[in-house]
């Protein structure tokens, strides 16, 4: 495993997305352990995309331009339902104690959504992992499952940390309503722009 590549896959998975901002949601509003599973949730949206890199089909996918507008648009519209949900769900960012916990398998399907619907990650394993793929080598396939997995432990190691992180500074504002309410609308805007910088990717 080279360092290269671990550096490049911290740096991408440090890199605040789709996914921390649902990651770091739950752990505000849930606490440590909803933000556990929220990440074990992004982290298997990860896996179709892997599937699609190994298998082949995703150069399929970067080359037909209308496969790939119908899976952007379908994670645009997820996005910006994210958003909406984000701010009628007044119980979606509520630090309280007394929150009855959402269903483990919610969270997790909607953290799979999230990552399942954005092709970019289709298209940065196209491009990521044959760059430490070197050609001719045996069992290639075997290699590229070895770097999807540890691309996946990196995400899930540092959703966690970040989920974490929001799930001990939630006791902090359990008091402070107004607090609250901006962050719910800065996650709001986080996933409008998020839909906006993937409706005008480019592909």
């Amino acid at each position: 495993m080279s360092i290269a590549f671990l550096l490049t896959s911290l740096i991408v998975v440090l890199t605040p997305g789709t996914g921390v901002i649902y990651t770091l949601a739950a752990g505000l509003s849930r606490g440590v352990k909803a933000s556990i599973v929220a990440a074990v949730g992004c982290t298997l949206g990860i896996v179709p995309h892997m599937a699609l890199t190994i298998t082949g089909l995703a150069a399929l996918l970067n080359a037909s331009s209308t496969a790939f507008q119908i899976v952007k648009y379908l994670g645009v519209a997820y996005l910006l339902y994210m958003a909406w949900a984000t701010l009628q769900d007044k119980e979606a960012i509520v630090v309280d104690e007394q929150t009855a916990p959402l269903s483990s398998m919610k969270v997790i399907g909607t953290g799979i959504l999230l990552n399942l619907l954005n092709p970019k990650l289709t298209i940065f394993f196209v491009a990521f992992l044959p760059q430490f793929v070197k050609a001719g080598e045996p069992d290639t396939l075997l290699r590229m499952l070895e770097l999807s997995g540890v691309f996946m432990l990196l995400t899930f190691i540092v959703f966690v940390a970040y989920g974490a992180f929001a799930g001990v500074v939630r006791s902090h504002v359990i008091s402070r309503p107004r607090v609250m309410n901006w962050i719910r609308r800065i996650f709001a805007g986080s996933f409008v722009a998020l839909g906006a910088a993937l409706a005008f990717a480019g592909g």
